[in-house]
């Protein structure tokens, strides 16, 4: 009996012991103006810390992240962590939706752990046109040190932030929409940050991991290594299955990673980004150079897509969950088995460009959202009459014109659903989830129906939180909402945003827990009708 009482003692004392709190990581950002010249010409960037792109955050598995962001612009401001699932959190989103936006010249300190999340993600401004002038950065996540990997350790790990960019600044381009002109073609593409001088130098016989990210805020492009094949084998959090590819398509907001071996002859290689679905093709290059080269790239550049939307269609098909690997926690990801779970509720969402009262918006199933002065989550925490209604917006497309709103659905937490993007517009759209991730079912050319879910991939679809939408198609995505909040989903094409093309799920149960949903931060600001609270 002692030597029961003794070891219930030890182990008592072990547990203790060995259940720390998750490191912290401390950050202090200030936004300013700044100029730099992207594209060859001077012009007004938004800077962190004086750098462009912004830094990044390079974090484990479970890491508490304490960023503390100064705002030394002319505008209210707020940075959203893109596809940071915010267990619990959603009062530390970053959105119009859940916070009041940072005054000019005062600070907020966001608080959000990287809860059971591995993988490559960004961070960008949210509100009105901000990121199409910067204050975007990489934030990558690596496993704990006790969760193996599916693929050999890499030798290095590069970060490419690759998307399109306007010589004309946001306030410019926010102009050109506000008077009811859609933005043109970008003027070019960057990657990190500039235009054809990003080199990467690299051993031959290694293997380098490369997380791509489109932080662009419209254009689809391709991406490719001259002479080298890259192995695919994350996306968004989600180890993928690890297909060989001569040249992979991101869209907005969308990231991937991939294993790039250097096999080939000791010279330098061209690394090439271009754009999908545009005429004309815009391209911008970097260079892979070989340690010890002395052989500059040759021409002609490695061929990409153009605007073979098929093509795309039937790459994305191929990009699949890998069933037998770990995520960021020892569990197989496959255990849950998304296709055998009862949806309850269908949201087919269709996109519209429309004048309203004489402007240039964009709406979903009817409504172009505007935002309240109050945002949603302190008018639903609070109680605050006035500010939205549950389910004012429909499950599917209505007949009417489209008219100026607030879209909140109310569901359930826990509710498995089933939502289908139907692009009604003849470029390709991207739409994004705070909060969650979700299986990306299927694709389809042509008007959704319910016939369309025989095509479904109901075993291994790959789980993202961004995903495009085909001019004229459709995109069926599920997703399990087992994380109480607010959240936005919305499109990526920017500009579209800016112009109403969102939603916000209200993702809700009576339970009062801190299990489900922390408590209003006490550094909370107000603003609108919560001024009063």
């Amino acid at each position: 009996m002692k030597q029961a009482i003794l070891l219930l003692i030890i182990c008592f004392g072990v547990f203790f012991c060995t259940i720390a709190e998750d490191p912290y990581r401390f950050y202090t950002w200030e936004v300013t103006y700044g100029t730099r010249a992207p594209l060859g010409v001077p012009q007004q960037v938004i800077l962190i810390n004086n750098q462009f792109p912004g830094p990044p955050i390079e974090a484990v598995t479970n890491d508490n992240i304490i960023v503390n962001v100064i705002n030394q612009l002319d505008e209210p401001f707020l940075i959203t962590w893109h596809g940071i699932k915010q267990r619990r959190t959603t009062w530390q989103d970053g959105v119009l939706g859940t916070n009041c936006p940072i005054p000019p010249h005062t600070n907020w300190t966001y608080k959000f752990q990287l809860k059971d999340q591995i993988g490559s993600y960004m961070y960008y401004p949210s509100t009105l046109l901000h990121r199409a002038s910067g204050g975007f950065g990489a934030i990558n996540i690596i496993q704990r040190s006790v969760i193996s990997i599916p693929y050999p350790e890499p030798d290095g790990d590069i970060t490419l932030l690759i998307g399109d960019w306007y010589t004309n600044g946001y306030k410019a381009l926010q102009e050109k929409l506000d008077s009811g002109l859609d933005l043109p073609l970008p003027d070019g593409l960057l990657i990190n940050g500039a235009n054809k001088t990003y080199t990467f130098t690299g051993q031959k016989g290694k293997t380098y991991k490369l997380r791509v990210t489109n932080v662009g805020i419209a254009t689809s492009v391709n991406f490719r290594i001259q002479g080298h094949p890259m192995t695919l084998i994350e996306v968004e959090g989600a180890h993928s299955l690890q297909e060989q590819y001569e040249s992979l398509d991101i869209h907005p907001g969308q990231s991937i990673a991939v294993l790039v071996t250097l096999r080939a002859s000791v010279k330098d290689y061209f690394i090439v980004a271009s754009t999908r679905f545009t005429k004309p093709i815009l391209t911008t290059t970097g260079i892979l150079r070989y340690i010890g080269s002395n052989t500059p790239a040759s021409l002609p550049l490695p061929v990409g897509p153009t605007y073979h939307i098929h093509w795309s269609m039937k790459q994305a098909r191929t990009i699949r969950l890998n069933l037998t690997a770990n995520a960021a926690r020892p569990n197989p990801q496959g255990s849950f088995h998304y296709g055998t779970i009862k949806v309850v509720r269908t949201l087919v969402l269709a996109n519209a460009k429309a004048q309203i009262n004489g402007k240039l918006r964009y709406a979903v199933n009817g409504i172009s959202y505007q935002d309240p002065t109050t945002p949603l989550k302190l008018a639903d925490w609070f109680n605050i009459p006035g500010v939205f209604s549950l389910n004012a917006i429909k499950d599917s497309p209505p007949s009417l014109p489209p008219v100026l709103g607030v879209s909140v659905f109310g569901l359930t937490l826990h509710d498995f659903v089933e939502i289908v993007f139907q692009n009604t517009e003849s470029v390709t759209q991207s739409w994004h989830l705070d909060g969650s991730s979700f299986y990306v079912a299927g694709y389809g050319g042509g008007n959704w129906t319910i016939a369309s879910r025989k095509r479904y991939n109901l075993a291994d679809a790959i789980s993202r939180h961004t995903v495009q939408v085909y001019p004229l198609g459709w995109t069926a995505i599920l997703v399990s909402l087992d994380n109480k909040g607010m959240w936005n989903l919305r499109s990526q094409n920017w500009s579209k945003r800016y112009l109403g093309q969102q939603v916000y799920l209200r993702v809700w149960n009576d339970e009062k827990s801190l299990f489900t949903e922390a408590d209003i931060p006490t550094n909370a600001l107000r603003c609108g009708k919560a001024l009063q609270f």
